[in-house]
């Protein structure tokens, strides 16, 4: 019994580390071997179908065998698929969730029910594409990544998909889909690169994922980003549907302890608080009474207990996330013009000191973020651990021509080298100033991504 135990062990062990070197070996090849947006940036973005579609032939077009709900939009759309995704969890349902990008794990990006992908259905994927040798492809980072989600989802027969748009809408690698409903957040300024340099020329590209006689949800819209939406909804022969006139939501109260809001479905308590979340919520209110008006079975009670667990059942994090108390850290990984009007006004009604920790990406385009960064602000300036990063001279450079530091508006600015520098200036600043300083830290996904690995290892 003892010898039998001693083997077992060992051949678990043994096991053990082979699945960690297999999935070691596959993800270096995801990061070596493909463009990677979260990476390079705009270098890794391949628009068009072609590749993804054909890369969904060889696995059998899993994506086929799946009831989607497909989420686009600048801003809320991961809000807003962590939050449908809760409320079907909630009902019975199993629920495969794929969003972008990841902040720690790359296995964040694929999960059902909120349990990630397992270590060694990454390995396999990976094995049998490489296996499969379609070198005259030659699929990004994000479209083998979408494959695997989809056959995942599929090979598990979940109820249902909930899938989050990596870039765009149109030509993005998620846009093979035909879903049940499709979610259109909101239309902002990002990407410009690839989308267009006009509100309206980016909505075009977010309507793209609006299919043929699909009902679709619209969140902030106004003006000519709701006619592009509505036009394009006629031709496709789809129902569509405003969230902000259709089934509006009634906020009572918004406090750090959740959204009050009376809903269609009875009142409930939002976990998510940040400003954003208010116009969130109406868009998540409206498609979930679509998604029941389309015959989906679930209760009050089930939209009640989905919206206060977002975080616990789905495994969300960096949205006006607490961090620590003492003194208060949070952060947020708003990172554009549309997230920065909420983030600026939530950062400047805060009453006691504030410090706030930012890094921008190198393609961001400031000119519209940095207007709008409170003042009576201390400022601290890094760089995330990622080759996009800009510079942390670079944006103290940029900030310097709108104002900030400022004796006459009280504002300071200083650099850090990376985010670990950052946080312990932060700190030091925050002793000085008293118990009740915040610490704010964001302005980029990564700087985020970098805080929660600090976290994840009691860094922090």
């Amino acid at each position: 019994m003892g010898d039998s135990g001693i083997g077992s062990g060992r051949f678990s062990y043994i096991l053990l580390n082979t699945m960690n070197n297999d999935y070691s070996r596959a993800i270096d090849y995801l990061y070596s071997q493909t463009p990677q947006f979260q990476q390079i940036g705009a270098a890794a973005y391949k628009p068009g179908l072609g590749t993804v579609k054909a890369l969904a032939e060889i696995f059998g077009n899993p994506q086929q065998r799946l009831r989607c709900i497909h989420v686009a939009g600048t801003n809320g759309k991961g809000s807003t698929s962590h939050s449908l995704a809760a409320v079907l969890q909630s009902a019975g349902y199993k629920v495969g969730l794929f969003t972008s990008p990841h902040l720690v794990d790359f296995r964040e990006r694929i999960r059902i029910n909120g349990d990630m992908i397992p270590r060694e259905e990454v390995a396999s994927f990976v094995d049998r594409y490489i296996a499969m040798k379609p070198d005259v492809l030659e699929p990004s980072f994000f479209e083998l990544t979408t494959m695997m989600a989809f056959e995942w989802f599929a090979a598990n027969e979940v109820d249902f998909a909930v899938i989050e748009v990596g870039l765009g809408g149109r030509l993005d690698s998620t846009n093979i889909i035909t879903p049940i409903l499709s979610v259109i957040t909101n239309i902002s300024f990002d990407h410009m690169a690839q989308l267009g340099n006009t509100l309206t020329a980016i909505a075009g590209e977010k309507a793209g994922i609006i299919k043929p006689w699909v009902p679709v949800v619209a969140g902030e819209s106004e003006g000519d980003v709701r006619r592009v939406f509505a036009s394009r909804a006629k031709e496709c022969g789809a129902p569509i549907y405003f969230a902000d006139t259709e089934h509006p939501a009634k906020i009572l109260s918004h406090s750090p302890q959740g959204i009050q809001a009376y809903t269609p479905f009875g009142r409930v308590n939002f976990e998510l608080t940040g400003l954003c979340q208010e116009k969130n919520l109406q868009t998540i209110i409206e498609a979930l009474v679509r998604l029941r008006a389309s015959g989906v079975r679930f209760g009050a009670g089930d939209v009640a207990a989905g919206l206060a667990r977002v975080e616990e059942l789905t495994g969300l994090r960096g949205r006006w996330m607490v961090v620590g108390d003492n003194p208060l850290i949070v952060c947020d990984t708003g990172h554009n013009e549309g997230g920065w009007r909420y983030l600026s006004q939530q950062i400047a009604t805060y009453q006691g000191p504030r410090v706030c920790v930012l890094g921008f990406v190198n393609d961001k385009d400031l000119s519209h973020i940095l207007p709008m960064l409170p003042r009576d602000t201390h400022y601290i300036f890094t760089r995330a651990s990622v080759p996009r990063a800009l510079p942390a001279g670079e944006l103290a450079e940029a900030a310097a021509g709108f104002g900030i530091p400022s004796e006459e508006s009280h504002t300071t600015a200083c650099t850090a080298p990376d985010v670990q520098a950052a946080m312990s200036e932060a700190r030091a600043l925050a002793a000085q100033l008293g118990p009740d300083t915040l610490i704010f830290v964001g302005g980029s996904t990564f700087v985020v991504a970098d805080l929660m690995a600090m976290l994840d290892e009691n860094k922090l």
